[in-house]
């Protein structure tokens, strides 16, 4: 903990970082959940696991703020992501699948690349940063200021089989899509950088990879890191005792049930039932492959922004858009409000702050990006939403943790929120992570134009203790010893997240245009 004298000179000298303007890199991974290797700990997603090999992820958080406890607002590809890069929650955006556009449903809300390029950022997009098609309008184009890039081999996959290690001698001829996208982000780098450093223009580069999406396709040497007598069975194969059925996601009738190798087997997806051991085993390395994979291509962005000489003005921020489940309580994908959906890696490097490295263990929503990288660059801070901010095109329903790159362990916000919908959007499960503990209820929801929970009618409610149980195999929502518990948990949850925002914030004044922590 700092004193009070070291904190007033850190913050001196962190306003004169903060009212230099800086570029920002924004990397995303699809479908990434927190297993690299500066996760390793209790916040790792699973306790059976080979080596991690993600040098470069690892490199980045030894220079980040690093966020051991984030948490996505739904874990599905276009609720999360619109929510993070509007900076508001899916009650607010009315995007709770992989169909609708925000500004059809929910408002005409400033996203975070629109918002660099209004303040006269060069705003550059690729990959997957919005979820793609009719889902984003076709990426959003208000928010970037020259055509969107999308891989020419976008479509190299198949679904014949849920992962493939590909061949040197097929990739040199037809390069991977992820490897498109890393060189157009290095050729992207190289277009900007003349005019970040000159001080004509700064950017905002948007770098969004595919993986480790399924199917698992890769290079196969990265097997070569994963040796198969090395990968294990999830230690958790079943469902959660005394879970309630909505809880449950059928994994065949979404993305899994999409591949031939996994339809011949005629696995019914229902509860307390997973796939045949090699094919877990299988599974589990691909996804090791992939993660690997991945981290090579930051490695080469982050490599070319420093060779650029940009890594002294350029926030860089990476993060994957919700977690994955591999097989523990026999559950695949994503699709539910268990802590391996909802947890997702999330790093910020803001140069000059973050350069020796930070940990923090606060509880961090993944709504909380947009008001931290707005503030990071040396903008006025955003206001907070109120209730209805449909007619509010920048307002947040987030904290900036710039507070953490301060003191990472301060007192912070007193829980994380999500959300997943079930029975056609007429159950929404509404989630609450604490220190300790998670808890959910299942509502009825009452959708168009209230979307809202009806707390009177429940279909199921759900406590996991933390302390004893960090893998969420016991409910103990109707343990009589637990009862009191439950009863705060559930007020706590119904009240919302305007009342588990931080209690101590830095107050904030504005000079000019720089951000000013006294």
């Amino acid at each position: 903990m700092h004193t009070h004298k070291q904190c007033v000179v850190f913050l001196l000298c962190a306003q004169v970082v903060l009212c230099q303007r800086k570029n920002v890199l924004f990397l995303v991974s699809d479908d990434m959940r927190p297993e690299i290797g500066a996760y390793l700990g209790p916040d790792f997603p699973s306790s059976v696991h080979p080596t991690i090999h993600s040098p470069n992820l690892d490199a980045l958080a030894s220079r980040s703020l690093l966020l051991k406890r984030a948490y996505v607002q739904q874990a599905i590809c276009s609720p999360s992501r619109t929510s993070l890069l509007t900076g508001r929650r899916p009650d607010t955006t009315h995007v709770y699948d992989l169909k609708h556009y925000f500004r059809n449903v929910g408002g005409n809300y400033t996203t975070i690349p629109q918002f660099f390029k209004n303040n006269g950022y060069r705003s550059i997009g690729m990959g997957k940063i919005f979820h793609h098609g009719k889902a984003s309008g076709h990426d959003d184009p208000i928010s970037w200021s020259e055509p969107y890039y999308h891989a020419p081999n976008e479509k190299y996959r198949s679904n014949t089989v849920t992962w493939r290690a590909v061949a040197k001698a097929e990739y040199d001829i037809r390069p991977l899509p992820d490897m498109q996208i890393a060189d157009y982000a290095i050729k992207s780098l190289r277009r900007v950088a003349p005019d970040a450093k000159s001080g004509k223009q700064n950017f905002f580069v948007a770098v969004g990879f595919h993986k480790p999406h399924l199917p698992f396709v890769f290079p196969e040497h990265y097997l070569d890191l994963y040796p198969k007598n090395d990968i294990s069975l999830p230690d958790n194969p079943y469902a959660p005792v005394k879970m309630p059925e909505v809880a449950w996601i059928n994994y065949i009738t979404q993305e899994m049930g999409n591949y031939h190798d996994i339809k011949i087997l005629r696995p019914s997806g229902n509860i307390n039932t997973t796939l045949p051991d090699d094919l877990v085993i299988n599974l589990r390395r691909a996804y090791y492959s992939t993660v690997s994979y991945v981290d090579d291509l930051v490695g080469r962005v982050l490599n070319e922004l420093e060779t650029l000489g940009l890594l002294r003005n350029t926030i860089v921020s990476f993060w994957g858009d919700h977690g994955w489940q591999l097989g523990e309580h026999g559950e695949w994908c994503k699709h539910t409000n268990f802590e391996d959906a909802t947890h997702a890696p999330m790093m910020v490097r803001v140069p000059g702050i973050t350069d020796e490295g930070l940990v923090t263990e606060g509880l961090v929503d993944f709504v909380d990006l947009f008001p931290t990288l707005v503030e990071a660059a040396g903008f006025k801070p955003l206001s907070l939403c109120p209730e209805d901010s449909t007619k509010i095109e920048l307002c947040r329903e987030g904290n900036s943790f710039m507070p953490l790159m301060y003191d990472p362990g301060r007192k912070w916000k007193s829980a994380a929120f999500s959300q997943y919908p079930r029975m056609n959007y007429t159950v929404m499960g509404y989630t609450m992570r604490t220190d300790e503990h998670r808890y959910t209820e299942w509502p009825e929801f009452i959708g168009e134009p209230h979307y809202k929970p009806n707390w009177k009618k429940l279909h199921g409610v759900e406590l996991y203790d933390h302390s004893v149980d960090p893998e969420e195999n016991y409910n103990r929502a109707d343990d009589p010893d637990y009862k009191k518990l439950r009863t705060q948990l559930s007020i706590m949850l119904r009240r919302g997240w305007r009342y588990s925002q931080p209690k101590e914030t830095i107050s904030v004044s504005v000079k000019g245009s720089c951000a000013l922590y006294p």
